[in-house]
């Protein structure tokens, strides 16, 4: 154990849900401005203070505002699909889709002009945008009384504020860093496999268990690695399993959910229904906290990219590449992806805890998740991008298991308006679809 370790021994169950596209700032910006941005436990936190702009393209700016979770199109904001992947990235964060060498640092002021041009290709493309929605909507950003299961967890229990996606990219190569600290130099969602030991091999190799559910069809994460694709179907299941297995404490050592893909789902990706994604957080949560195993368990919430949602801070520079891989679009690893929305989950943690890593050392990324696993399970890391990530055990610094529940008399939100997508086939059930077409992961 680290000598950080905190009481990560006293954590039988790790359990992450990771969901889609969706920025710090979009989902968390607001969450303590009205105190100032210091939490109770007078810790500071990196929100927004409402000064906070983007120029739009015509000479005037944008600035950022809290979407009212009474409007009837809240939930589906910004409205569109935003621009992700690596160039829009760049676009967003440095006003080009190619930015000098040696890589500047980020001003952040290209997300209202980037979803300009996106909004013109979503027309093109005849893709489902909510009728009225204008480039100024990807400054939107949910007050906290909109999310109030997020924001209710993240004020019970530990928000990260400085956690940023592993890269400055989309989907897939984000979730392999997840899984396996690598992306193996891909850097956009052509490539759906990645022929490397995820965590999950890594478990089993040490006789540890694990598990991924899907939400109701099996995990896509199910056919990314070939350890995944080949390991027994016991490891595999639907939300449902992971509900009984919560009630009846049979939960393994890492439990890794997945959300529903669909565009009617609660995955909570643009432009898809966010309070959907809401009551499924309060489902994990409720799942955990009234299962036997609760005062050994540790949640983390987290997204897998921003999506093309607006945040405010520069990612930083410094990352170590995680392996000799060459970088699609001539991408060093060097640098992380933009900041996403992270909230710790434990009985162990002080409520209003702001967690973060000492200024100048390695920022807290998604392969924090595995530096954790392994720290816990004392087990080798699978690159050098997990080697060097801090783990998460300094977060949990209570020798006796809280037995409130920050989350008694919360009441999940629902969504007014009509979903713009409900007719479309998500990009991800496409990708699902591939890897069953391909047989890596079951029909049923």
């Amino acid at each position: 154990m680290p000598d950080d370790a905190g009481q990560l021994d006293a954590i039988e169950h790790m359990v992450v849900l990771m969901l889609e596209n969706r920025s710090f700032d979009h989902m968390l910006g607001w969450l303590y401005a009205d105190e100032g941005n210091v939490s109770p436990s007078m810790q500071p936190y990196e929100g927004l203070t409402g000064a906070e702009s983007n120029p739009d393209g015509h000479g005037g700016k944008v600035t950022v505002f809290r979407i009212d979770g009474t409007a009837p199109h809240a939930y589906f904001m910004p409205g569109a699909n935003p621009g992700e992947g690596y160039a829009p990235t760049n676009k967003q964060l440095f006003g080009t889709s190619t930015p000098a060498t040696p890589t500047p640092t980020a001003t952040n002021d290209g997300f209202v002009t980037d979803y300009a041009d996106t909004l013109v290709l979503r027309a093109a493309q005849h893709r489902p945008v909510y009728p009225g929605t204008t480039a100024a909507d990807i400054m939107g950003c949910f007050d906290p009384q909109a999310l109030p299961v997020l924001s209710g967890l993240a004020r019970g229990f530990a928000v990260a504020d400085h956690w940023f996606c592993s890269v400055p990219t989309e989907t897939l190569p984000n979730r392999a860093f997840a899984c396996a600290a690598t992306s193996l130099g891909h850097m956009d969602d052509a490539t759906h496999t990645f022929a490397t030991p995820s965590i999950f091999g890594r478990l089993s190799e040490h006789g540890i268990d694990w598990a991924v559910y899907g939400y109701d069809k099996q995990p896509l994460t199910r056919g990314n690695f070939p350890d995944t694709a080949h390991a027994p179907a016991s490891h595999f299941g639907l939300f449902t399993d992971f509900r009984a297995a919560a009630a009846g404490g049979t939960l393994p050592a890492f439990t890794f959910l997945e959300p529903s893909w669909r565009s009617t789902g609660n995955s909570q990706h643009p432009n898809y229904d966010v309070a959907l994604g809401e009551q499924l957080i309060h489902d994990v949560y409720r799942a955990l906290r009234d299962g036997p195993a609760w005062a050994g368990t540790l949640l983390i919430i987290t997204y897998d990219e921003h999506g093309g949602c607006y945040d405010h801070v520069p990612p930083p520079n410094g990352a170590l590449p995680p392996d000799s891989s060459a970088g699609q679009f001539g991408f060093d690893f060097t640098r992380f992806g933009v900041r996403v929305p992270t909230v710790l989950v434990s009985p162990l943690i002080e409520p209003g805890t702001v967690f973060r890593v000492p200024d100048g050392s390695t920022p807290l990324d998604h392969t924090s998740v595995l530096k954790t696993v392994e720290q816990r399970w004392n087990l080798p890391s699978l690159t050098a991008r997990d080697a060097a990530a801090p783990g998460l055990a300094a977060v949990l610094t209570r020798t006796q298991a809280r037995t409130d529940d920050p989350l008694t008399g919360v009441t999940v939100p629902v969504s007014t308006g009509t979903n713009p997508a409900r007719h479309e086939i998500s990009h991800l059930e496409q990708v699902h679809a591939a890897l069953v077409a391909r047989n890596l992961i079951p029909r049923t």
